[in-house]
């Protein structure tokens, strides 16, 4: 394929209202859904209804691809815009297709990162929908966590039978936006009729374990069920205050009935796009729905699927947790790899990576080619994606080539940014030639039988090159305890920053002999997992000096600007 530049000043909302944007019926209609099974958002967006989706358990799945990255520059190396991409490829080379992605959360929309709905000629539509409100799903997960929260409050204030220790209430408020002011707050000052004067605190909505929930739920029963699994706190004899001990479960279903329909847009060259549920993956799970991707599986022979951040995170969680709870399997996985975060490993600084650095690419493929070692010990087929920028050389790009066939692995040049779909026809005929020819033998890193504390041993030594983890006795004693009350079977999310294999945003590269530190441990019992927070890992984020948010406005034609 020829190295196309990237010359088009245009910001991704102008090209995104460049797209031919279909009914969304005649969407659904390549993936055999009628009319009938559509709940509709306006001409472009809908959402497939449950009992069609029970009407397809039989049909046999297709082909799951994973999309994830390099440990990343604080911009992203473009997983999503690769997803797309791959997706309008395969659909060009006469594969049934279809797209899984998480929905942006408004946090990074008006924070550092921007939306999240793809790039350049690989992205999904309507954008400006999908990364503000899109549905209201986000909205219905806050509104379920944040009643949650008032009946809790309520319960202690009416007399709290279950004998509630408030100072032990472990259920937190959330709101999908970056607030650093709210991580911790006090409640009810004022007056008695407020309430019981308590410490709590937010976190911002994707790290909300309704949203593990949401994304892990099979159906209504399956999700009131987990809802009511979930520990808000503990009485005086520590023993556990469930929400379903304060009868909140079916409430928060209701809040949850219609978002937990998967939602149907499209790619701006028409591939069918599900974008359902969002947990970010350095701070949860960062996988799409479980229904989203069973659903698409179902009606497609190829899905596209991405896990947030690097490898480390994104393809551990979706591996460890995703996978195992839904009992899907992956055939193959695409890494995400740019010349500029290879330079970063390398030693560059942000305007060093626009130029030529033959010695900081070579030093900086470490980080790439332990990504791929990584993804391999789970026993699928790996390729590089080489996500092409307009600094990158002819001479960086062969070099790339040249140390991915070192380490055997097939690295493919994509430019699906400036071309959509037909910049990454090479990579979707090598990904199914991949899929045809190396049958997928997968299979997770640790047993489920593994103690809790092992199981992060094992990722943090086998994934991240750590010598091991330390944890103060508190922490200790914790594991323990959760070991012996019957949560040892469950896996573990690891909460860390992104921006390193280590707990260290700043320790680039491959680093290795390090320690991981747990700081704190967060029961998941409805999601069915433990959240194990390393590091300085914040749960609500904090807006950057100049967030995103000053350059969005509306214009006088009522469009919406600044957003990308």
């Amino acid at each position: 394929m020829s190295v196309t530049q990237h010359t088009n000043p245009k910001e991704d909302i102008e090209i995104a209202r460049m797209a031919k944007v279909k009914p969304i019926r005649k969407i659904a209609a390549k993936l055999g859904i009628n009319d009938e099974n559509l709940q509709l958002y306006g001409p472009d967006k809908a959402k497939v209804s449950l009992p069609f989706i029970r009407s397809i358990n039989d049909n046999p799945d297709g082909k799951l691809i994973l999309v994830v990255g390099m440990t990343p520059t604080k911009a992203g190396e473009g997983k999503t815009t690769t997803s797309v991409g791959l997706s309008d490829a395969l659909s060009r080379i006469g594969k049934k297709t279809a797209v899984c992605l998480r929905e942006p959360s408004l946090g990074p929309c008006f924070g550092m990162k921007g939306g999240a709905a793809g790039g350049g000629f690989a992205q999904v539509v309507p954008m400006e929908d999908i990364n503000l409100h899109f549905t209201g799903d986000f909205h219905a997960i806050g509104a379920a966590n944040n009643l949650l929260a008032a009946m809790i409050d309520n319960h202690i204030y009416w007399g709290n039978e279950q004998k509630l220790d408030f100072r032990r209430v472990s259920w937190r408020r959330v709101v999908d936006m970056n607030d650093r002011a709210l991580r911790e707050i006090t409640n009810g000052l004022g007056a008695v009729t407020n309430g019981f004067p308590r410490t709590d605190g937010y976190d911002i909505t994707v790290a909300s374990e309704v949203m593990a929930i949401f994304c892990l739920a099979t159906d209504i029963d399956d999700l009131q069920e987990r809802l009511a699994n979930i520990i808000v706190g503990h009485r005086r004899d520590k023993s556990p205050v469930y929400a379903r001990d304060i009868n909140a479960q079916g409430a928060m279903t209701a809040l949850l009935k219609d978002a937990l329909q998967p939602n149907l847009v499209q790619t701006m060259e028409g591939t069918p796009a599900f974008i359902h549920g969002g947990p970010f993956a350095n701070i949860a799970h960062g996988c799409n729905s479980v229904l989203a991707t069973s659903t698409a599986l179902k009606l497609a022979d190829y899905v596209v699927t991405e896990a947030g951040f690097g490898a480390d995170l994104g393809a551990e969680k979706f591996f460890n947790i995703k996978m195992r709870k839904s009992g899907l399997k992956p055939d193959a996985a695409v890494i995400v790899g740019t010349i500029r975060a290879l330079k970063m490993h390398g030693g560059c600084d942000e305007q060093q990576m626009k130029k030529e650095n033959i010695g900081a690419m070579v030093k900086g493929f470490d980080n790439l080619a332990r990504h791929v070692e990584n993804t391999r010990k789970f026993g699928i087929p790996v390729i590089v994606a080489i996500n092409r920028f307009s600094a990158d050389t002819k001479s960086e790009i062969n070099l790339l080539r040249q140390l991915c066939a070192e380490i055997e692995v097939n690295a493919v040049m994509c430019d699906h940014w400036a071309l959509g779909g037909k910049g990454t026809v090479d990579l979707a005929q090598s990904v199914v030639e991949m899929i045809d020819n190396e049958p997928a033998n997968f299979h997770f890193l640790y047993d489920e039988k593994m103690p809790l504390l092992d199981k992060v041993r094992t990722v943090a030594q086998e994934l991240y090159g750590a010598q091991g983890v330390i944890a103060d006795q508190k922490v200790r004693d914790q594991f323990k305890a959760l070991q012996e009350d019957g949560y040892g079977d469950f896996p573990v999310c690891i909460a860390k920053t992104p921006l390193s294999f280590s707990t260290d945003p700043a320790l680039k590269g491959a680093p290795s002999n390090h320690v991981v530190p747990i700081r704190e441990i967060r029961l998941s019992n409805g999601a069915g997992f433990l959240v194990v927070i390393c590091g300085d890992v914040m749960t609500m984020p904090g807006l950057p000096r100049v967030p995103a948010a000053e350059k969005i406005h509306v214009n006088t034609q009522g469009q919406i600007e600044g957003l990308f």
